[in-house]
Protein backbone atom coordinates (compact mmCIF):
# COMPACT_ATOMS: atom_id res chain seq x y z
CA UNK A 1 0.00 0.00 0.00
CA UNK A 2 2.70 2.53 0.85
CA UNK A 3 4.72 1.69 -2.28
CA UNK A 4 1.85 2.15 -4.34
CA UNK A 5 1.18 5.73 -2.65
CA UNK A 6 4.88 6.54 -3.51
CA UNK A 7 4.39 5.63 -6.94
CA UNK A 8 1.38 7.80 -7.25
CA UNK A 9 3.00 10.70 -5.66
CA UNK A 10 5.96 10.30 -8.10
CA UNK A 11 4.05 10.10 -11.35
CA UNK A 12 1.75 12.87 -10.02
CA UNK A 13 5.24 15.05 -9.54
CA UNK A 14 6.66 14.00 -12.93
CA UNK A 15 3.19 15.11 -14.89
CA UNK A 16 2.90 18.49 -13.04
CA UNK A 17 6.34 18.85 -13.99
CA UNK A 18 6.08 18.04 -17.62
CA UNK A 19 2.12 19.96 -17.55
CA UNK A 20 4.00 23.12 -18.75
CA UNK A 21 6.20 21.96 -21.15
CA UNK A 22 5.85 23.14 -24.54
CA UNK A 23 6.50 20.58 -27.86
CA UNK A 24 9.37 21.39 -29.79
CA UNK A 25 6.82 21.34 -32.91
CA UNK A 26 4.43 23.74 -30.17
CA UNK A 27 7.80 26.20 -29.99
CA UNK A 28 8.85 26.74 -33.67
CA UNK A 29 5.23 28.19 -34.24
CA UNK A 30 5.22 30.44 -31.20
CA UNK A 31 8.98 31.70 -32.01
CA UNK A 32 7.65 32.26 -35.65
CA UNK A 33 9.84 30.11 -37.18
CA UNK A 34 6.66 28.40 -39.19
CA UNK A 35 6.75 31.43 -41.18
CA UNK A 36 10.10 30.66 -43.43
CA UNK A 37 10.05 26.76 -42.66
CA UNK A 38 7.79 23.75 -42.66
CA UNK A 39 8.36 20.13 -41.53
CA UNK A 40 8.26 18.47 -44.87
CA UNK A 41 8.54 21.26 -47.89
CA UNK A 42 10.33 24.14 -48.91
CA UNK A 43 8.74 27.69 -47.87
CA UNK A 44 11.52 30.49 -47.75
CA UNK A 45 14.51 28.31 -46.03
CA UNK A 46 14.63 24.16 -46.33
CA UNK A 47 11.73 21.69 -44.29
CA UNK A 48 13.10 20.45 -41.42
CA UNK A 49 13.12 17.06 -42.63
CA UNK A 50 16.08 18.51 -44.83
CA UNK A 51 17.69 19.93 -42.05
CA UNK A 52 17.41 16.40 -40.02
CA UNK A 53 18.81 14.66 -42.87
CA UNK A 54 21.94 17.06 -43.96
CA UNK A 55 23.06 16.84 -40.40
CA UNK A 56 21.82 12.95 -39.47
CA UNK A 57 24.80 11.42 -37.50
CA UNK A 58 26.71 15.12 -37.05
CA UNK A 59 27.23 15.21 -33.31
CA UNK A 60 28.26 18.63 -33.39
CA UNK A 61 24.89 19.61 -35.02
CA UNK A 62 23.04 20.90 -32.03
CA UNK A 63 25.82 23.25 -30.83
CA UNK A 64 26.06 24.48 -34.85
CA UNK A 65 22.28 25.26 -35.36
CA UNK A 66 22.17 26.68 -31.79
CA UNK A 67 24.45 29.04 -33.07
CA UNK A 68 23.20 29.10 -36.24
CA UNK A 69 19.07 30.28 -34.86
CA UNK A 70 20.61 32.56 -32.35
CA UNK A 71 23.02 34.51 -35.23
CA UNK A 72 21.55 34.16 -38.07
CA UNK A 73 23.05 33.66 -41.53
CA UNK A 74 22.90 32.78 -44.87
CA UNK A 75 24.80 30.57 -47.98
CA UNK A 76 24.10 26.98 -46.37
CA UNK A 77 20.54 26.90 -48.07
CA UNK A 78 21.03 29.47 -50.41
CA UNK A 79 21.33 32.88 -50.13
CA UNK A 80 18.12 34.82 -48.86
CA UNK A 81 19.41 34.87 -44.92
CA UNK A 82 17.99 33.97 -42.27
CA UNK A 83 17.63 36.79 -39.18
CA UNK A 84 19.37 36.41 -35.88
CA UNK A 85 16.60 35.11 -33.21
CA UNK A 86 18.56 36.10 -29.38
CA UNK A 87 15.33 36.54 -28.14
CA UNK A 88 14.86 32.62 -28.26
CA UNK A 89 15.99 30.84 -24.60
CA UNK A 90 18.63 27.97 -24.91
CA UNK A 91 15.99 25.83 -23.61
CA UNK A 92 13.89 26.23 -25.94
CA UNK A 93 15.76 26.67 -28.83
CA UNK A 94 17.31 22.85 -27.48
CA UNK A 95 13.53 21.52 -27.76
CA UNK A 96 13.27 23.07 -31.37
CA UNK A 97 16.59 21.65 -32.42
CA UNK A 98 15.74 18.01 -30.96
CA UNK A 99 12.57 18.06 -32.44
CA UNK A 100 13.77 18.77 -35.84
CA UNK A 101 17.20 16.48 -35.72
CA UNK A 102 14.67 13.56 -34.67
CA UNK A 103 12.75 13.96 -37.68
CA UNK A 104 12.45 10.87 -40.14
CA UNK A 105 13.89 12.35 -43.08
CA UNK A 106 13.47 9.25 -45.21
CA UNK A 107 11.54 11.40 -47.77
CA UNK A 108 13.23 14.47 -47.71
CA UNK A 109 15.63 15.18 -50.73
CA UNK A 110 19.30 14.79 -49.78
CA UNK A 111 21.72 17.72 -50.08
Amino acid sequence: MKTASIALAVAGLAFAAGAGAQSGEDLLKKNGCTACHSIDKKVVGPAYKEVAAKYRGDTSAPAKLMEKVKKGGSGVWGQVPMPPNPQVSDADLKTMITFVLNLDSSDAKKK
